[in-house]
């Protein structure tokens, strides 16, 4: 089957983040090319900011699209996005390693084929949201508290 996809768009939202702001955007400068090219990214340019005191963004242009992060510190909150025009190139291990950077608790990732020339139906994004281990065991012991007590009334 001839896929007529011209790009992917990958988004990656990061929840209750364990992170320190302590020369956040330096560090993203530093690492996040060092990861992309591990990954056979080729790197054109680099640009991380203290937007404010409250947001870091970087963002790396690439030979085959381009990766930007907004990280929010106060709020633990990290917001990325990953547009790929080349075909088979793979996103995941620069997600798991920001992970890995941020730990946070809950991730939300969103995948769009971009310029899908299919149906209309098949134009809906593909989301996926996990959870951390330890959230999971939380949840799961107040879920069981809470039907062991429904069940002695």
């Amino acid at each position: 089957m001839d896929e007529k996809i011209t790009s992917r768009h990958f988004t990656f939202d990061l929840y209750a983040c364990k992170l320190t702001q302590e020369n956040l955007a330096d560090r993203l400068r530093e690492d996040l090319p060092v990861l992309l090219k591990a990954d056979g990214f080729h790197v054109l340019m680099t640009d991380s900011r203290d937007v404010d005191e409250k947001h870091v963004a970087a963002m790396v242009l690439l030979q085959e699209g381009h990766f930007t992060v907004h990280i929010y510190p106060e709020l633990r909150y990290a917001a990325c996005e990953f547009y790929l025009c080349v075909p088979g190139a793979k996103p995941e291990r620069i997600f798991r390693e920001l992970k890995k950077l941020l730990r946070p608790e809950k991730t939300k990732t969103t995948y769009l084929k971009r310029g899908d020339f299919g149906k209309e139906t098949d134009m809906k994004p593909r989301v996926k949201t996990r959870f951390a281990p330890l959230r999971k065991i939380k949840n799961t012991g107040a879920k069981m508290i809470s039907c062991l007590k429904t069940n002695k009334k």
